[in-house]
């Protein structure tokens, strides 16, 4: 199994570029914790590009805003969001420490710094004590805040198949100081049944009780019981159980499954466990589950179990391709978190196809079908400003895609297509019908604002919100998109164009 998919990725990004001229980390850090910040006069959105070999070089972090972040785990604290993510850069070997940011529009960003000023020690001296080695980078942060105090959870790992550990840090303010306080979970190379101790989330229920969810490849993702009081296992040595895993493909095991983030939606009182699928360089793609209790069963869109071995839906992030850009691939390890209004955002890291070892920072809005689904926007938010949609404004031709699949067992060696999803151009008629290619050649359609009605003669019915965000493909600074499910659980896109 892969235990070392982040170092990995490093390597290969060093190992294409070493002809070019590099900084070298160990020359250009130290170890303390710096608080630069950006100062930026009049930002401009268009200054957002796909990619950004000229400031990839360790020198120039302060300028990184949203580029270099991969496992982002985002928060609102006070007036800003803030984003902890993985220690990866394009071309360069980056410090060790979880990298911060902060916005407060989740658009224009701002480098803050690190948690760590050097790998944490309670972590570290567990993977030697079981003869790793330990990388010089941490994973998939979580942050939540309890009562006063901010609590950062990370992961550490070795070339040691599945010698790994969760640990915590606390602090007063999310930009720190942090302080080591424990080691949540571990695993090692042994014959137990469990999964990789990475990739962790944290949720609180209604009742005061905090569970994490954790989990790479192996047997899947775990749930583990924790004392709120101290962030840390309930019961000291408790691994945890399986919640959720994935099936078979003619007899191949698709064990391809991590990152996953919990968050619990009072206003449809359920529990959503978000999970990440395949090759994080390619196929990257996010699937949900819901449940009443956190406990499980955390049901798919067809209401099976997602402990079940079988491949589940809804996926409503895919690699993606509008007309008149490459792609973006890799789409996954998704952070979500809302305003504090009740508008949730999801945030994932994704890679453009033109050069696919490039980070990119993607945050996109989340709508809820009637029937209570999460769906994410077909752009990425740039707080764009919602005005009313009239009927006849959706008149005209559309970019559709629709987020279909095609499973392939296996990592970096099988999976090296990202499978993109491409548009195709739909017509929109004002008389109440609709055109298209393939399989959805014509049918009809109804809006009442904000929701179109798509009914294609194949039988298949499209429920999908409209609202304006930015056309990043085309550089326009607001068009009309649309996003929802079909009646047989598909994720379906729109751009007009």
């Amino acid at each position: 199994m892969i235990t070392n998919k982040y170092l990995y990725n490093s390597l290969v990004i060093i190992a294409l570029l070493s002809a070019c001229k590099k900084s070298d980390p160990a020359k250009t850090s130290t170890n303390t914790t710096d608080t630069t910040k950006v100062v930026t006069a009049a930002f401009d959105v268009s200054t957002i590009t796909d990619t950004y070999a000229d400031i990839s070089p360790f020198i120039y972090y302060p300028k990184w805003t949203v580029y270099n972040v991969h496992d982002p785990s985002i928060k609102k604290f006070g007036d800003y969001y803030y984003c902890y993510s993985t220690d990866v850069g394009y071309g360069i070997t980056v410090r060790s420490g979880i990298q911060i940011r902060r916005s407060k529009d989740l658009v224009q960003w701002e480098y803050v710094g690190w948690v760590f000023s050097s790998l944490p020690s309670l972590g570290s001296q567990y993977i030697t004590s079981k003869g790793g080695t330990p990388y010089d980078a941490l994973w998939a942060p979580y942050v939540l805040k309890y009562g006063s105090e901010y609590r950062l959870y990370y992961s550490l790992s070795s070339a040691v198949a599945r010698l790994s550990v969760i640990g915590m840090a606390t602090a007063s303010s999310p930009e720190g100081p942090w302080t080591e306080k424990g080691v949540v979970e571990t695993s090692a190379n042994d014959n137990s049944i469990q999964t990789n101790s990475i990739d962790p989330t944290v949720v609180t229920t209604t009742a005061g009780e905090q569970y994490m969810y954790y989990g790479s490849a192996w047997d899947g993702i775990y749930i583990l019981k924790l004392n709120p009081a101290t962030g840390l296992a309930n019961t000291s040595g408790d691994k945890g159980v399986r919640i959720a895993n994935r099936g078979f493909t003619n007899g191949k095991y698709n064990g391809n499954i991590e990152g996953a983030e919990i968050i619990y939606n009072p206003t449809l009182n359920k529990y959503f466990l978000f999970i990440s699928y395949d090759w994080l360089q390619t196929k990257y793609n996010v699937r949900v589950g819901r449940a009443d209790n956190p406990q499980g069963p955390f049901l798919d869109y067809n209401g099976v179990d997602l402990n079940t071995n079988v491949d589940h839906g809804p996926m409503i992030v895919a690699p993606y391709q509008f007309t008149g850009h490459g792609g973006w691939q890799g789409t996954a390890h998704c952070g979500v978190f809302d305003d504090g209004n009740g508008q949730y955002f999801m945030a994932h890291n994704a890679r453009p196809s033109i050069n696919s070892y490039f980070m990119d920072l993607h945050i996109r809005k989340i709508s809820w079908t009637a029937d209570g689904w999460p769906v994410v926007s077909p752009e990425r938010y740039a707080n764009v400003t919602q005005t009313a949609v009239a009927a006849a404004d959706l008149a005209g031709t559309w970019e559709r895609i629709e987020l279909d699949y095609q499973v392939v067992p296996g990592y970096s060696a099988e999976q090296v297509s990202p499978d993109l999803q491409v548009a195709a151009n739909i017509t929109i008629a004002a008389g109440g019908t609709v055109t298209g290619t393939g399989t959805t050649t014509t049918g009809t359609w109804t809006y009442t604002s904000p929701m179109l009605q798509i009914k294609w003669s194949n039988g298949t019915t499209e429920n999908l919100k409209v609202e304006r965000e930015r056309d990043w493909e085309n550089n326009v600074k607001s068009t009309l998109i649309f996003t929802g499910l079909n009646n047989t659980g598909i994720a379906v896109w729109g751009k007009k164009r």
